[in-house]
């Protein structure tokens, strides 16, 4: 009888024991792509506003995408598609890298043609309105523009390469939807609803171009990316991500609105590409707080 007894306990310790392994490996084990929705939406919608996500891991082609064709003021994400128009017409000898471009501040509005300027103050790059007159390399202008996000360097290059032949390039791309119309700060334009707009799925089919080498070539594909790499503004995509984790990427940011957009390279080698669009916000900060914060819910559920 206390042998039956010993036996009936022993294999309820052992039931017990392997009921908690079971329920210690289930909450470890990895959300579904549905539930990673969720926890997004819902972190989402802690801020008034409208977002979009657009997820894609470049190893097996997975992707998660939410209100990724809606459209978005563009601001400074637009100069990711610039930036490869610089690099596809000087492929095409239309001019190179390392020609002198002369920094002016005076443009032509696409509405009327009449001219308008920038103002420093107004710019994330105020370095480059004391070069006004002088000349610098094409090469070092453009990486102005992307990694300090300069308009005056943006404006330059654009009346350079020609926003029309950017749009071409896009759509050959694959990104159907977005619309470079013109430089920065354009208010003629402005005004008129001549805006640079995207969608979160038109930057995703660039920005994994870029990673894979098909934008332009592989070796341009391999000079964005280090410039992009070397990008000044972090609090969004790379803030809550381990310090040995690389992120390439544009942001962008105007009034009401918080963007962020590149490849996120991991240690092993392994690469996904994430936008995070926004709009309408009320508070800056806790719209970018929670944009970083759905980059890391990325991040853990791309690492498990």
């Amino acid at each position: 009888m206390g042998f039956q007894f010993d036996k009936a306990v022993r294999r309820g310790i052992s039931f017990l024991f392997f009921s908690l392994i079971s329920l210690f490996s289930f909450g470890q084990s990895k959300p579904s792509l549905e539930q990673l929705r969720q926890q997004i939406e819902a972190q989402l919608a802690k801020q008034p506003g409208r977002f979009a996500v657009a997820f894609k891991d470049l190893t097996t082609g997975q992707e998660l995408l939410i209100h990724e064709r809606e459209e978005f003021h563009a601001a400074s994400t637009m100069k990711t598609p610039v930036m490869i128009e610089v690099y596809k017409q000087a492929t095409q000898k239309r001019f190179s890298l390392s020609d002198s471009i002369l920094i002016k501040n005076e443009f032509k509005s696409i509405v009327d043609g009449s001219p308008y300027s920038l103002k420093a103050t107004d710019d994330s790059d105020t370095l480059i309105y004391t070069k006004v007159g002088t000349k610098l390399p094409l090469s070092a202008v453009m990486y102005d523009m992307i990694i300090l996000s300069s308009n005056l360097a943006t404006n330059l290059i654009i009346e350079r390469v020609d926003a029309k032949k950017v749009m071409q390039t896009m759509r050959e791309m694959g990104a159907k939807d977005m619309q470079v119309r013109r430089g920065v700060e354009d208010t003629k334009a402005f005004q008129q609803g001549l805006n640079n707009t995207t969608t979160a799925y038109d930057l995703m089919v660039l920005f994994e171009k870029i990673a894979t080498g098909k934008a332009v070539s592989p070796e341009a594909s391999q000079d964005m990316i280090r410039i992009l790499l070397d990008q000044r503004f972090n609090s969004v995509i790379p803030a809550k991500l381990p310090k040995n984790v690389k992120v390439a990427h544009k942001t962008g940011s105007i009034t009401s609105v918080r963007h962020d957009s590149g490849i996120v390279f991991l240690p092993d080698g392994r690469q996904y590409v994430l936008v995070l669009l926004s709009k309408e916000i009320k508070s800056d900060a806790a719209v970018i707080e929670s944009l970083a914060t759905v980059s890391g819910m990325i991040y853990q559920y791309f690492i498990q």
